[in-house]
């Protein structure tokens, strides 16, 4: 990874834009949308970057783009300067706008037009309901943290809302009753024990999982592997899950009954075995998951 993705909060914070002419004002308008506050100049003057908090170079001369660059360098001043990948401090993605949900799609300068191209499939097949449904889980957060302070079972909850009814209503046009089914769930009873999913890892590589597989180590709590399983196949986790390097089901038992969702990743494609027996003998539920597509 050649550049970190950071979102910045520049809610009522000045951002300098050197330059003029059409790319300047196009750099402008996402910037005012999140709440900066533009600072325009033609030419470059050290004390335009005062209390700045970002700077972009735009359309200006190419000693007024280096002087802005070296000077926000200096000053630690993220600066972007327009297809010029060399004078940047970071690098100004293309962006899918779903409020409160925003996507940023960056090749690192490389290929800025196949940025572009993304965006344009990831806008396709994110529509602006998922927005909507953020923003009413948002109006949730502090009374479902109340009633499940563990995350593990507040996350189940959340995860069957926001995959189920409450988002089909969302997208149905029905936001109030969606807000009503947020509503209900704060009622109902605690989330049942977790699952086991005894998913084949294949002969490791990432690319070969199904989409299912991917799917479940996007949400499990914990992804239980041996020396067996490469890590490219483990990369695929959720970056906040667990990891355990494991091969006890006793263990993996016990998480499962304390509400975790466990993908217990085997290599090669597993069958019906004496783990999964194991683990029916202890009460858990686990269920096979072929992971080679």
């Amino acid at each position: 990874m050649q550049h970190f993705p950071i979102f910045l909060n520049l809610s009522g914070r000045t951002v300098l834009i050197l330059g003029h002419g059409e790319m300047a004002d196009r750099k402008a308008v996402p910037l005012r949308q999140a709440g900066a506050l533009i600072r325009m100049a033609a030419r470059f003057a050290p004390v335009d970057l005062d209390g700045c908090a970002l700077a972009v170079g735009a359309d200006a001369s190419e000693a007024d783009l280096q002087a802005l660059s070296a000077a926000a360098y200096a000053a630690g001043i993220p600066v972007n300067v327009v297809d010029r990948p060399e004078l940047c401090s970071y690098i100004s993605p293309a962006i899918v706008d779903r409020s409160p949900i925003v996507i940023a799609i960056s090749t690192g300068g490389a290929a800025p037009v196949l940025a572009r191209l993304l965006r344009a499939r990831i806008e396709a097949a994110v529509p602006p309901a998922f927005g909507r449904l953020a923003a009413i889980a948002a109006e949730f957060k502090s009374a479902f943290r109340r009633r499940w302070p563990e995350m593990a079972q507040r996350r189940r909850v959340l995860e069957r809302l926001l995959s189920g009814r409450a988002a089909d209503l969302v997208f149905a046009g029905q936001d109030d009753a969606a807000r009503a089914a947020f509503a209900a769930a704060l009622h109902d009873a605690a989330p049942q024990a977790g699952l086991v999913y005894l998913v084949g890892a294949g002969p490791g590589a990432a690319d070969l999982l199904t989409l299912r597989a991917q799917r479940l180590l996007g949400e499990a709590d914990v992804v239980a592997y041996t020396s067996q399983v490469g890590f490219a196949v483990l990369d695929m986790a959720r970056r906040d899950s667990s990891r355990l390097h494991t091969d006890a089901p006793d263990r993996i038992a016990a998480l499962a009954k304390a509400g975790q969702k466990v993908v217990w990743l085997r290599h090669g494609n597993p069958q019906r075995d004496a783990d999964q027996a194991a683990l029916a003998e202890a009460g858990v539920v686990a269920e096979i998951v072929p992971g080679i597509g």
